[in-house]
């Protein structure tokens, strides 16, 4: 147990756990959103989102026992008045340490114990466990005497408040800091404002002119506005100086008078300062520069607080600190919390370099930042990661401990490592094998092991070389995500971080106990340490891993070793199992963890499927560990299990229609003949047996259910290898009509899905033997290893060189190597057409080369299949409407091949040569100057004769000079070339410009994807890119290099849980019960990760989705502020999903009259859009729509038409002419011309709009009513105004003019499209609509869990859903 207490005192001590909590309690923003104790303990029971393990009963008591009720205490420090504080029984004491230290009045103290009636209490106790302390105790701050470390603490934290406001660590990238420019654009919080609504009269001030370069059409792409001038940035000076004296540490005598260390400061009056930190507090003595003299000054001042004895010396700092300390408490708290891992700007101002004695002496020493709390001083990470995942897990509390502690231990140890993974490829780092070549070498730092992606010894020489020892540390991390998912009790995986910095490949991974005392053949007792040659097998690791192999997909099979015995192996031969000296079993080299990809590894003699060989594959690739994505494997098993269902409901109805004459019978009374029609046929609405009808009893089924279930298209066409077993319509889908029928179809597929899961219950004794044989051939057909049950798993060894099969497994080798071919296959003909068909109906819409890869591999698709996904767009007949896409994908394959090309540029550099290099790189990439000369520093030419012999200690060496001969045509040449040879992608290009003509890329664009593959940091400021006199970048423009992070994410399961619960209810119409699940995902998540996550992100904006929904708007524009902080920070400021937070924000400000500030943020989203992915895409006609309706709101026609037409050009050219969106922009376009009185124009527009909802929804939708009201009315408009006109025109002056109407638009209309566009769409709805609705809801539900998409119900009324559901449409 010692183990697991010293853990969590560790896991607590350690910085950031605490900042989760500051923000609580901080005036009125409640981060932790956390209500009393909800009243939906049955929802989560019924969700099944409780417990896993534990009975149903025990999930009730641990909602209760997580949402204890708060209580207040008072606080009582020197010198302030007391105050009530809000706290909860499960916090320590210690939390409350950090608020303290935290708020305005009391933030300078460090130093103090909490008392309650004398009696001082322990750090560490949980509130709830103190005898007498209740609603309303009084507990006094009681300063402490100092000790070393506490002095340090204390500097620490004063510079910490002085630094508080200052960007400079978000800019370096340290200390988990980053950008966040929200308040630039709200005028701070959003909360304050929203008291003070803009009123109708105050319209007329909003200035609502965007700037030139955001106004659509403009070519402009300027970089200056990514980072928008912070007013409270200006910093406010307390301090010229604060550093460590050289006098430390305090000599003998000194140290008995209570002497802990010295400080030297120079104040903003240019005072020289002397301060000695004593066991009391801290006084000025007389020490000058280069005399001792510690005797204290006259006057002395002893304060126990620094801040309290400057504030005495130096009237500026009394000053300053004040209102420093004011401005930061007004920030939102998500401006200054920590991240969990650590997010990089591309771009940075020039930040002055300051002096800083806590940066300065964390860079000498080998501390990582608050190392020095903890007890033991490093941090033995293997003992931590792996204590952590034996904590209990029986119980909701228990759980949320274990992920809260897994997750802080894998943030602060991917930290460690990045910054380990830094000092060794500067050469801080001193090699374990010095003597060995320098791409050998390996290295540990802060018991951390490092080594280079680089083929030592030869040992990937089969596989590939470099290229393979490249790749194997990302397939090795992605084994490591898999296993620690699955989360076996009793297997140990190593805590594993890949980096990549200045063009190295560094992995960093814990150490196994005791590994480094002997020899691998020693330490390995299963697997293999020559791929394949020796095998060895464990009883406990053939046990542990037996676990995991259901969940990984992952057979068990036999190889042969070195004897020619059989060995029995539940992993790839690479998986090594090593006993540590701690007695825990590690699994290790997990690079393999996943099947082989069959289209990039050629083998002789194999023959793939048709559809590959049709697109070209298989495909020599750089090394032979190409595998298949785990996405990859759970999408194709999920495929053949439906094949598998359908084929058994088929095989049973064909049964029965040959037993029973009774068929005939019915037959005639509805639908058509079983198996003679093809599914596609129309069946009439069969008033034949209705779901209600249906018995459930046994396993066996009615023939009219079998029979219904293949004309209700049961049985769909499948593009796999089994195509012939349905039969298709043209279009290789099955459409569905009639309702009563596919219930029944249901019913059948359920009664299969019955058969087929009591058959792997029992032995199958109670089943008739013509039922146990249709399974027997479903099974067969999709390949299932089991023949009585559905179970897919993959052998990954197949094709690995040098791994040989026993004779008798022949057949399965055979079935196994089918199964891999089927599984390329799938991913070739029909992952790559649903991501393609996905992005045309906008289900997709990736926005940059990030979200383009995560869509990607979402669907299971490997980036190496980029050039092929191109290609089918190339193909496909709507390319225009996937214009966006393809540019996106071109600028990824273009930005990687150059990243592939940097990477070795960069090996050959040495450090004071980095940023000519770099910008020499960018000038050949990106500029048009046509002949780029690399700037040689000018000493390096002077002294290299000297440096020859020193040169090898850096890895890489090599000719220092040879990047500088790089020219922007041999660097295109080598893209080009690059393209092809990785991507089988022909690029049609010589240069920079070409590539911007031929692709109508930007730029811009290109530099910004770059630089984030690449970790590159530039300054930010206008470049000219298209000069042909100078070249765009010196080397003065690059700031930094930063790493290139992959790391495990742990995940909050129970929270995962209950926020699907809660979309899952959202989307049945219950909002009430949804949006309370979502809130307590929200408090989980909060307990697990901390205040910052990216899923927390998620919850947020959801949660706000749902408040202004049902109404509440100011508590929709609060979580949504949040979302958008939260995506700044921890995503980034440009990141797609960043900018999608603005949009909705804007929205919200909207709705709660804030017009100036949703202009503001509007004007936001589309500039940060222009700069990631250009005009020209789907998603900027929303953006659009929001200003153009905004500004018509504030009356601003003009330019509203400006961005509504352009809408009205995006949607037609993306959605197509016959559109509802493209109705819908007619409408909002018509609108503004009325408002103008244009209403020739605005007559044009609506009747355009009116043409598309007669021809898509019909004359009797309400939709076509409304729009013909409309046109009615702006007829008779336009004829008012003509007869005006004449009248003046006959009668001059005095013509008796008729009042016109020229209705300026209302607020609640314009909010009313607003909401539409939007996707949210509020009805009103009576009971009765209410039950249908839920009805109609739950008969979706079944038939999307029978695998039937929501497209296909839909065909023929399009409308249907969005008319019914009193709610957004696109929720997720």
């Amino acid at each position: 147990m010692a183990g697991h207490l010293l853990l969590l005192v560790v896991t607590f001590l350690n910085s950031s756990c605490f900042t989760v909590h500051m923000a609580r309690h901080s005036a009125d923003t409640s981060v932790m959103n956390g209500g009393g104790a909800h009243n939906h303990l049955e929802e989560s029971k019924q969700d099944g989102a409780g417990d896993t393990d534990g009975g149903e009963d025990s999930n009730e008591q641990e909602v209760i026992v997580i949402q204890d009720t708060g209580f207040t205490v008072k606080i009582q420090a020197p010198g302030t008045e007391p105050f009530d504080l809000q706290v909860s029984p499960q916090e320590m004491v210690q939390e409350i340490h950090q608020v303290l230290m935290d708020r305005e009045d009391t933030c300078h103290r460090t130093c103090f114990s909490l008392q309650l009636d004398g009696n001082v209490l322990d750090n560490f106790a949980e509130l709830k466990s103190i005898e007498g302390l209740q609603e309303g105790s009084l507990l006094k701050v009681v300063e402490e005497p100092y000790t070393v470390r506490e002095a340090r603490i204390h500097v620490r934290h004063i510079r910490d408040l002085l630094k508080s406001l200052d960007p400079s660590d978000a800019y370096n990238g340290v200390d988990c800091n980053s950008l966040s420019f929200l308040s630039v654009f709200t005028d701070g919080d959003l909360g304050d404002s929203g008291k003070r609504k803009k009123k109708g009269s105050e319209l007329e001030q909003i200035d609502c002119t965007p700037p030139e370069h955001i106004l659509p059409g403009s070519k402009e792409r300027p970089l200056v506005p990514l980072q928008p001038q912070n007013k409270d940035w200006k910093p406010l000076q307390c301090l010229k100086v604060l550093t460590m004296s050289g006098w430390n540490p305090p000599p003998g005598n000194r140290k008995m008078h209570g002497d802990l260390l010295y400080l030297y400061m120079v104040t903003v009056e240019e005072r020289h300062i002397s301060i000695t930190a004593s066991t009391r507090g801290f006084y000025l003595n007389q020490s000058t520069t280069y005399t001792f003299n510690p005797k204290p000054a006259n006057p002395s001042f002893l304060s126990h607080s620094l801040v309290e004895l400057l504030s005495q010396i130096s009237p500026a700092f009394k000053k300053n600190f004040t209102s420093l300390q004011k401005k930061r408490v007004q920030r939102h708290p998500f401006e200054r919390i920590a991240t969990p891992f650590q997010v990089y700007s591309w771009t940075a101002p020039m930040v002055d370099h300051a002096m800083d004695c806590v940066r300065a002496e964390d860079a000498y020493t080998s501390r990582l930042g608050y190392e020095e709390h903890i007890p033991g001083q490093t941090r033995d990470w293997n003992e931590e990661l792996q204590t952590t995942r034996e904590l209990a897990r029986k119980n909701l509390p228990e759980r949320l401990l274990r992920e809260r502690a897994i997750f802080k231990v894998h943030s602060d140890f991917a930290a460690a490592a990045t910054r380990g993974s830094m000092a060794v490829i500067d050469g801080n780092v001193m090699a374990i094998n010095p003597g060995e070549e320098t791409r050998m070498q390996m290295f540990i730092w802060n018991n951390i092991f490092f080594s280079l992606g680089f083929d030592v010894r030869d040992h990937y020489r089969e596989l590939g070389g470099d290229a393979a020892a490249h790749a194997a540390p990302t397939n090795d991390l992605n084994g490591v995500r898999a296993y620690g998912a699955v989360d076996v009790e009793g297997l140990y995986t190593l805590g594993t971080v890949v980096v990549d910095y200045r063009g190295y490949r560094v992995t960093a991974q814990s150490i196994i106990p005791g590994i480094l005392e002997r020899e691998q053949e020693q330490s390995v007792i299963y697997g293999s340490i020559d791929f394949g040659k020796t095998v060895v097998s464990h009883g406990k690791y053939l046990d542990l891993l037996e676990k995991t192999s259901r969940p990984l997909k992952v057979q068990k099979h036999n190889v042969l070793n070195e004897k020619d015995e059989a060995v029995e192996l539940c992993s790839s031969v690479e998986c090594k199992g090593i006993i540590g000296n701690d007695g825990r079993h590690y699994i290790l080299d997990l690079l393999r963890t996943f099947p082989p990809d069959l289209n990039f590894l050629p083998v002789e003699g194999e023959q793939l499927l048709p559809e590959c060989l049709k697109q070209g594959f298989p495909r020599q690739h750089r090394h032979r560990l190409a595998c298949l994505r785990q996405e990859l494997i759970e999408a194709f098993v999920e495929h053949r299990y439906l094949l598998f269902m359908k084929m058994a409901a088929l095989q049973l109805m064909q049964q029965k229609a040959h037993k029973d004459s009774k068929m005939a019978a019915l037959t005639e009374t509805g639908s058509p003949a079983p198996v003679a029609n093809p599914p596609c046929t129309e069946a009439p609405e069969s008033s034949g047996t209705s779901t209600e009808t249906i018995t459930h009893e046994t396993g066996s089924l009615t023939a009219a259910t079998t029979a219904r279930a293949v004309d209700a298209g049961v049985v769909t066409a499948t593009n796999g290898p089994l195509a012939h077993v349905a039969t298709e319509s043209q279009n290789g889908e099955c459409l569905l009509e009639g309702k009563a029928d596919v219930e029944d179809g249901i019913s059948g597929l359920a009664q299969a899905k019955q058969l087929a899961e009591s058959l792997a219950a029992d032995d199958g004794s109670g089943i008739d033997p013509k039922s146990r044989e249709v399974v027997l051939n479903a099974c067969k057909a999709v390949g299932s290893i089991s023949n009585t049950s559905f179970d897919i798993r993959f052998n990954p060894d197949i094709f690995s060189p040098g791994v040989r099969f026993p004779e008798d497994s022949v057949d399965d080798i055979q079935k196994q190597k089918q199964l891999l071919k089927d599984a390329a296959a799938f991913l070739v003909s029909c992952q790559i057409p649903s991501l393609i068909k996905d992005c045309l109906d906008h289900s997709a819409l990736p926005m940059d080369g990030a979200t383009l890869t995560e869509a990607l591999h979402q669907r299971g698709i490997n980036v190496r299949y980029l050039g092929n996904v191109l290609e089918f767009v190339n193909k496909t007949p709507a390319k225009a409407q996937l214009e966006h896409f393809y540019r996106i994908g071109i600028s990824e394959l273009i930005t990687r091949c150059a990243k592939h090309i940097f990477k070795t540029y960069l090996q050959g550099v040495e450090l004071s040569a980095l940023s000519a290099a770099v910008s020499h790189f960018l000038n050949c990439f990106l500029s048009s100057f046509p002949d780029a000369v690399a700037h040689l520093p000018a000493d390096e030419l002077v002294s290299r004769r000297k440096n020859r012999k020193r040169r090898n200690r850096v890895p890489g060496g090599g000719d220092n000079t040879a990047w500088a001969s790089l020219t922007p045509s041999e660097l295109w040449k080598n893209i080009v070339s690059e393209a092809q040879s990785y991507y089988h992608f022909t690029l049609h290009c010589e240069s920079a410009d070409q590539v911007v003509e031929e692709y109508g890329l930007q730029k811009i664009t290109l530099l910004r994807e770059i630089s984030i593959k690449a970790g590159i940091q530039i300054l930010i400021k206008e470049y000219n890119f298209d000069s042909r006199h100078k070249p765009t970048f010196t080397e003065e423009d690059i700031l930094n290099i930063f790493p290139v992070v992959k790391h495990v994410n742990p995940k909050a399961s129970d929270a995962f849980h209950f926020f699907q619960s809660g979309q899952a209810k959202v989307q049945q119409g219950f909002l009430k019960e949804g949006c309370e699940l979502i809130n307590e995902a929200l408090n989980l998540f909060n307990n697990v990760y901390g205040a910052m996550h990216v899923e927390i992100c998620a919850c947020l904006r959801l949660l706000a989705r749902l408040n202004y929904i049902m109404g509440d708007h100011p508590e929709a524009l609060s979580n949504q502020q949040k979302a958008v902080l939260m995506s700044e920070r921890v995503l980034g400021i440009e990141h797609p999903n960043t900018i999608q937070e603005y949009m909705h924000l804007a929205l919200y400000c909207f709705a709660n009259g804030q017009l100036s500030t949703a202009l503001k943020l509007l004007y936001r989203a589309r500039y940060l859009m222009l700069l990631v992915c250009g005009e020209d895409h789907p998603e900027m006609a929303l953006l659009d729509s929001n200003i153009g309706l905004v500004l018509h709101g504030v009356m601003e026609y003009d330019l509203s038409l400006r961005f509504l037409e352009n809408a009205l050009a995006i949607n037609s050219k993306y959605h197509g002419p016959r559109s509802l969106k493209l109705a819908l922009s007619h409408h909002l376009v018509a609108r503004v011309y009325e408002s103008k009185a244009e209403f020739r124009s605005a007559l044009q527009h609506e009747k355009e709009g009116y043409t598309i909802y007669k021809n898509q929804v019909g004359e009797a939708h309400e939709k076509t009513k409304e729009s013909s009201e409309y046109l009615k009315y702006l007829t008779q408009q336009a004829v008012a105004l003509q007869r005006t006109m004449n009248e003046i025109y006959k009668n001059g002056s005095n013509a008796s003019i008729m009042p016109l109407k020229f209705t300026a638009p209302s607020m609640a209309s314009v909010l009313e499209q607003l909401n539409i566009i939007n996707g949210i769409i509020f009805i009103p709805l009576s009971q009765k609509d209410l039950e249908n609705l839920k009805a109609e809801v739950q008969r979706r539900q079944q038939l999307q869990e029978s695998g039937k998409s929501m497209e296909e119900l839909s065909e023929d009324s399009p409308l249907q859903l969005e008319d019914k559901i009193p709610m957004d449409i696109n929720i997720d």
